[in-house]
């Protein structure tokens, strides 16, 4: 099935800002929504698809790839749409307090119904190679499980709780108050509607417990920094036999010691005599992951300059194509010469430069000297 462009779902241009994609949701999701279209199942497609626009436009970085690559741009950031109804409830809620009783309505938050459990984050830390190459990582997560002892229930032996006698399992109840009604949260059952009169052993009548989850994680390469991986139905266990939330892994990379990275980019820099400057060799640079790499440095180099070699950098998301790595050369002087090499070097001195520029106050008009590279070599 072929997806819908999300701008052309929500009704919004592609230069829309962030106020207006979330008020086109907004009337898109209350227009369509289950509680104002019963039994409607092309509703509750569209109410499902307009969800999934906006869960990508909010977000810069899903929206960025999107806009670059479409659908298929989606794949690396972890996206992969909703698992249902209850996740689109859970992720929207605050949307829309005040209609239909919550975003949910209805029976998606009728009192002791299923409800999603929460979604969880883990920073991960990776170095450049790691990036560079791709890589599996083995993590372990904490975070709240169903019972299975009482599958979740919190009633010794699995049985369900009872409804609760006070508010008749509407988790609500109402008294007169002068010339008003005033309604609040049953304090018998807190709002869940079922009470536990038989509390599991095992978790004491919550029907949740704490566990410990080991996962392995599969980065691809080229992954940007603070990008985030989707591992759906790895996070909380739901409530009431609801679905779980998701897990995201948010990367985050290591400063290198010698790399800089911009994009698929690499920047670093490279110590070369004055003699490897004025006369212009071939030298071995050391590249991020495929050890040293030959590199021809210009005659007359000056300091500064930067030498650019083609496909060293990082891999993109969807293409195998690497970027570039690009070294700026750093022209060292030597410090202490011995004999013979003061006396070469007051013959150099003595037959003059003729190439040599003029100071600047001899500067004639239009020179300029050969440009160096601008970007992450400008901070220092």
């Amino acid at each position: 099935m072929i997806k819908r462009c999300y701008y052309e779902i929500l009704e919004v241009e592609r230069t829309s800002d962030q106020e207006t994609i979330k008020k086109a949701y907004r009337r898109m999701a209350l227009q369509y929504h289950p509680d104002r279209n019963p039994g409607d199942a092309e509703a509750e497609d569209r109410f499902k698809e307009a969800a999934e626009a906006y869960e990508v436009l909010r977000d810069a970085e899903k929206r960025r790839l999107y806009d670059l690559y479409g659908h298929d741009g989606l794949k690396s950031s972890g996206f992969q749409g909703f698992s249902g109804m209850g996740d689109i409830f859970s992720t929207f809620g605050d949307l829309f307090e005040g209609f239909f009783g919550g975003f949910g309505g209805g029976a998606s938050h009728r009192p002791g119904g299923p409800r999603p459990g929460r979604d969880l984050r883990y920073d991960l830390e990776l170095t450049l190679e790691q990036i560079a190459t791709g890589h599996t990582e083995n993590i372990t997560v904490q975070r709240e499980a169903a019972c299975q002892e009482c599958h979740g229930t919190g009633q010794a032996g699995g049985a369900e709780p009872v409804v609760c006698q006070v508010c008749g399992g509407q988790g609500q109840v109402a008294r007169a108050q002068g010339l008003f009604r005033v309604v609040t949260t049953c304090p018998q059952c807190r709002g869940e509607g079922r009470v536990v009169t038989n509390p599991c052993p095992q978790c004491r009548g919550r029907g949740r417990m704490r566990e410990e989850k080991e996962l392995t994680v599969q980065i691809p390469a080229g992954i940007g920094h603070g990008q985030r991986l989707r591992m759906r139905g790895e996070g909380e266990g739901g409530h009431a036999g609801g679905p779980k939330g998701d897990l995201y892994v948010v990367i985050h990379q290591a400063q290198h010691p010698v790399f800089e990275r911009q994009d698929k980019d690499l920047y670093r820099r490279l110590e070369v005599s004055m003699f490897q400057a004025a006369l212009g060799q071939e030298v071995a640079v050391d590249s991020l992951v495929d050890g040293p790499q030959p590199m021809s440095i210009p005659a007359g180099a000056d300091s500064g300059e930067v030498v650019r070699i083609k496909g060293l950098g990082l891999p993109g998301l969807r293409s195998e194509r690497r970027g570039d790595m690009y070294v700026q050369l750093l022209v060292r002087t030597p410090r202490k010469l011995n004999k013979r090499q003061r006396e070469i070097m007051e013959e150099l001195a003595a037959l003059g430069d003729s190439q040599a520029a003029p100071l600047p106050e001899e500067q004639p008009a239009g020179y300029s000297r050969k440009k160096k590279k601008r970007g992450l070599f400008s901070k220092s």
